[in-house]
């Protein structure tokens, strides 16, 4: 087989491969990819990722006033003002799947079980689950040989891989958001360190861990390891270029530098695991940390495809730094009470706030064509529940930011017909049109999303 030009290149060491973003003086002959798979009219990478916030929101303060591009972000939504042309809100989308039809309770389990499938989960404790392939996964399995990593699965809660957790539901489907099959979940790496290690380690997880002990014995950056490489490499590019290697590395120096303060500073006792602990104590920190592994995944062409769980359904977690002391789960049953729904609403702008974020990092990564990175992806953000209150599967909070190659209109509200229940798996079948995939049946799809 002939190979084609590429534009992926390395910094390799001892046990490591720092993969570089694309530069214009390491550029093969020819402007085209070596694949027409998932890449943009320019031949740039295109990009998905999957966000999931629990719990549903204050729907109140999210959905914005005004429809098309003349609409007015809510209170929620306030920072993503800078960035409205940057993606579009899609409201009425649903998830059938998700409503008890006869099942009875368990829709938090069900809420996060259908957000990436559209399949509906077998309600079982045992070991007998049965769901379905999730979008993300879908992807993969087209798109994995193109990349080093098939695709990225990533959360800040820890893993329930066992037993009930909602009403008869096993812990699997609401600790899991990626499915490479219907009775296979893709467990999430929470832990920073081993998501750094993964990006930037050579060989299996035993040689990994091998050469991280390694670079802790001596107190070395991957960096350290690769100062010849890059010295040789530097030699090969134009001026521009050297200074966008120079910030990419400083920029890899700092993700590492606030892994190993988290690890310094964490009050957690001592376990015996693959390696020292990375998790920030602030989940804020925790959320931005992983969002920028993310982006370093994107920019350097690592995957292409990505999940995060930002928290589970059913999350109770506290928000103290933001002023909410009670838990995120026993909040969304505000009964109405103004209190509690403004709460909620504040833990809303909290993740809207991290979405920001992220887009932000991005905006700011630039492709050989010179469009961003966040140009040449499609990033869906959202929930299993629209009102966590009353447990609605229906009018689903969505935000689908990107322009995907130039594929997707942005800067405008489209609200569907919220009583026709339109599958959110219609825009999974257009996303993966967008990457070159056809699969009109996916999950409970009628057809592709049209509108966007």
């Amino acid at each position: 087989m002939k190979m084609q030009p590429t534009r992926r290149h390395f910094l390799k060491g001892l046990g490591l491969a720092v993969a570089l973003p694309a530069m214009e003086s390491l550029m093969p002959g020819t402007a085209q990819a070596a694949s027409r798979t998932a890449t943009t009219a320019a031949g740039d990478p295109l990009r998905s990722a999957f966000l999931y916030v629990p719990n549903g929101v204050n729907v109140s303060k999210w959905f914005p006033e005004g429809t098309g591009k003349d609409y007015k972000l809510n209170e929620t939504m306030k920072p993503l003002e800078d960035l409205r042309s940057e993606f579009q809100i899609l409201s009425g989308l649903a998830h059938e799947h998700g409503f008890a039809n006869g099942d009875g309770a368990g829709d938090h389990a069900r809420a996060h079980a259908t957000y990436l499938t559209g399949a509906r989960p077998k309600k079982t404790a045992g070991s007998d689950i049965e769901l379905g392939i999730s979008i993300d996964q879908e992807m993969a399995q087209y798109l994995g040989y193109e990349t080093r990593l098939p695709s990225l699965e990533l959360s800040c809660d820890g893993a329930r891989k066992s037993g009930s957790c909602d009403s008869g539901y096993s812990c699997a489907y609401q600790f899991n958001l990626s499915w490479r099959s219907a009775n296979t979940p893709m467990a999430a790496e929470s832990n920073p360190r081993l998501v750094f290690e993964r990006l930037f380690g050579r060989g299996n997880s035993e040689e990994r861990q091998r050469n991280f002990d390694q670079r802790m014995t001596e107190r070395r950056s991957v960096l350290d390891f690769v100062m010849g490489e890059t010295k040789s490499m530097s030699k090969q590019l134009g001026r521009n270029d050297v200074k966008k290697l120079d910030e990419y590395l400083t920029g890899v120096r700092e993700i590492e530098q606030r892994i190993q303060n988290a690890e310094k500073f964490r009050d957690l006792p001592e376990v015996e695991m693959e390696a020292p602990s990375g998790i920030p104590k602030d989940y804020a920190d925790h959320i931005r940390l992983m969002f920028d592994l993310l982006a370093l995944s994107f920019h350097t062409d690592s995957t292409r495809v990505a999940s995060f769980m930002l928290a589970h359904d059913g999350s109770n977690r506290n928000f103290r730094e933001i002023g909410v002391s009670e838990g995120h789960h026993s909040l969304s049953h505000h009964r109405e009470d103004k209190d509690m729904k403004e709460k909620i609403a504040k833990i809303d702008h909290f993740y809207v706030t991290q979405l920001a974020y992220f887009l932000e990092k991005l905006k700011s990564m630039k492709d050989p064509s010179g469009a961003s990175v966040l140009d040449n992806s499609m990033i869906v953000y959202g929930s299993g529940l629209s009102d966590g209150n009353r447990h609605r599967h229906d009018d689903l909070p969505i935000i689908l930011a990107g322009k995907g190659g130039g594929t997707l209109e942005t800067d405008r509200h489209v609200r569907l017909d919220a009583s026709a229940r339109t599958p959110m798996a219609n825009l999974f079948v257009t996303m993966m049109d967008r990457m070159g995939i056809q699969d009109p049946d996916f999950g409970d799809s009628t057809g592709p999303l049209t509108v966007i």
